[in-house]
């Protein structure tokens, strides 16, 4: 039984290494000798487990949204849906920030010039993979929960997630690519403003949308200072 325990954390012990070596030295350091020293393990279970670079790279990318939906579950589902939704971007920006690599990874934008695409549709790039799914469930719930306040004007929930999903995601990237450097708060002078125009823009009013985002960067406070 112990034998067997170990030879199922195998696979995850080469996720972690990977994950860290993105963190620390970026993709370019993605390599299965690499990956295999830093897990300790030989480079032959690289392709055992998982059969090869690009594989392992998907496996990394839905350990990636998989910690992505953890984190949305922390998030407490309010009588504000505007304000969980909003602490939800922000948890993201959190996680984008703390692995920038890992976040590139997670949204296709290290695959075509970086990592060596597997062969064959590859569902994680669409967005459909068990992870992803899992993860975005916590926006397009709260999306929902906003169509049924009232606040907004009548329309497909999954529709709403996929543009508030578009427009956090935007501005994550260009802040990682530091694009925002002369603000001297990009959240308060970008991020949240825009989030109070797609509100807006949604048939909220601009005041009790502006109160709800204040009231989610309060909210999101609340649970980094609780870990």
């Amino acid at each position: 039984m112990a034998g067997r325990a170990k030879l199922d954390d195998v696979p995850e012990r080469l996720v972690r290494a990977t994950v860290d070596l993105l963190a620390e030295q970026g993709p370019s350091a993605i390599k299965a000798r690499s990956v295999a020293s830093a897990s300790g393990l030989s480079t032959m279970v690289v392709y055992s487990h998982f059969g090869g670079i690009p594989e392992l790279m998907s496996a990394v990318a839905d350990h990636g949204f998989k910690e992505l939906g953890r984190a949305f579950a922390l998030v407490p589902v309010t009588e504000d849906p505007i304000a969980d939704l909003f602490a939800m971007a922000l948890t993201c920006r959190r996680l984008a920030s703390d692995n920038p690599h890992l976040y590139d990874l997670m949204f296709g934008l290290s695959t075509r010039a970086t990592y060596r695409p597997s062969t064959g549709a590859n569902p994680r790039l669409s967005g459909h993979s068990p992870a992803f799914r899992e993860a975005h469930v916590h926006i397009t719930a709260a999306c929902e929960r906003l169509v049924h306040s009232g606040r907004v004007e009548q329309r497909e929930p999954e529709v709403m997630a996929a543009q508030l999903w578009s427009m956090v995601h935007g501005y994550i990237t260009l802040e990682l690519a530091e694009h925002f450097v002369e603000f001297e708060d990009a959240v308060a002078q970008v991020l949240l403003p825009m989030g109070v125009n797609f509100a807006v823009g949604l048939g909220d009013q601009r005041t009790r949308a502006e109160v709800s985002h204040q009231a989610g960067a309060r909210l999101y406070g609340s649970i980094t200072e609780g870990h």
